[in-house]
């Protein structure tokens, strides 16, 4: 059946060529959101990790958690919950750095468990107010070694040092100190995120519906997928994407059936003599499937690589390329195999029925 198939599709080379860009576009637009959304959750999944934290507590309701704030006064009654063994405030300044906007600038008490697990590779911590510490990688990008100046927020700190968390969020960044991240940032007596880290007896989820029951308006997140959740920004591109995947393996299914029922009809000449000389009704429209199945998988080869090479735009477009950097993994371009071949298959159901209902005779004495 095999070269049936194949001598079928190489009929009209320009027909099936169309028909498996109907699919390439819809496996092409679901491999893109699923770079994005992977890249997304890669992001959130560092925000939540600050220092290596156990959980990050964040406003509900915020629109994304880095626009969350909350109040420095929750730490002194976070540290007296029980359960929790250390509790950091963090203030998140994006877009500070003019040389690198991408780098977020974080401020942290020098004390706090988030400063205190940074690896110093070069100079020291910071001894003034008007000293910095800098991550290898952003230190690396912008070409600075302890001694030198650099410019946050319209200000000119000396980099103090420069230092490794193993985070590349903040690794990408700078730390400074909570009091001047508050100046800087003009947020008095508030911050962005508190980290939290747990006593080693303390369940992670236990300790969730703890801190929910005893301070409404907090979120605690755990894992990245949370963090996506959480936001009102983070919901809306997940529904989004959810609604166009869905429109794109419509027109998928909707191209493709028009046209194998285009090329089912031309055939019927064809399928009526496959009838006459033994072949079955369901052979017949295993043999319509099997066609609309290798289109759609043709399809999904095309649209693999339309959608690895068009997710870096994608991000671009939605302005995010400072903070989201698409992530293509097997399992995505495994989801748009499947998703190919499936559109092949519902696009040739159709075509496949209509087959079972020639009657071969009529067809034959009409030729």
């Amino acid at each position: 059946m095999s070269g049936i198939i194949l001598t079928n599709l190489l009929r009209r080379p320009g027909r099936t060529l169309l028909t498996a860009l109907g699919t390439a576009l819809g496996v092409a637009t679901i491999v893109a959101l699923l770079a994005v959304t992977d890249g997304l959750k890669q992001t959130a999944g560092q925000l939540v990790r600050l220092g290596r934290a156990d959980l990050g507590l964040f406003q509900a309701g915020a629109a994304d958690p880095t626009t969350s704030v909350l109040p420095l006064s929750l730490v002194a009654r976070l540290r007296a919950t029980p359960g929790v063994a250390d509790a950091t405030p963090i203030i998140l300044l994006p877009e500070a750095v003019p040389a690198d906007p991408a780098a977020i600038v974080f401020g942290s008490p020098p004390d706090g468990f988030l400063q205190q697990r940074l690896v110093l590779s070069a100079g020291r911590r910071p001894a003034a107010p008007d000293e910095v510490l800098v991550g290898d990688r952003l230190a690396a990008e912008l070409h600075v070694r302890p001694g030198a100046a650099t410019r946050i927020k319209g200000r000119v700190l000396k980099v103090a040092g420069v230092y490794h968390s193993g985070v590349p969020f903040e690794d990408g960044g700078a730390m400074l100190s909570l009091v001047q991240a508050e100046r800087l940032g003009g947020r008095p007596s508030e911050a962005t995120t508190i980290a939290v880290t747990l006593r080693p007896d303390v369940s992670t989820a236990a300790m969730k519906r703890r801190i929910k029951a005893r301070f409404p308006g907090l979120v605690a997140i755990s894992e990245p997928s949370e963090a996506l959740r959480a936001g009102a920004n983070g919901r809306l591109i997940s529904q989004a994407a959810t609604v166009i995947v869905v429109l794109a393996l419509i027109i998928g299914a909707v191209a493709v059936m028009n046209t194998m029922l285009l090329a089912t009809l031309e055939r019927r000449g064809d399928f009526a003599i496959m009838s006459a000389v033994g072949w079955s009704g369901p052979q017949v429209a295993a043999l319509v499937l099997a066609e609309g199945m290798a289109t759609g998988l043709l399809g999904a080869g095309i649209g693999l690589a339309l959608g690895s090479a068009s997710a870096g735009p994608l991000v671009d477009a939605l302005g995010a390329a400072d903070y989201v950097h698409p992530q293509l993994t097997g399992w995505g371009f495994g989801q748009g195999l499947l998703v190919g071949g499936a559109l092949g298959i519902l696009g040739g159901l159709y075509p496949a029925w209509r087959v079972t209902r020639l009657r071969p005779a009529a067809v034959l004495a009409s030729r």
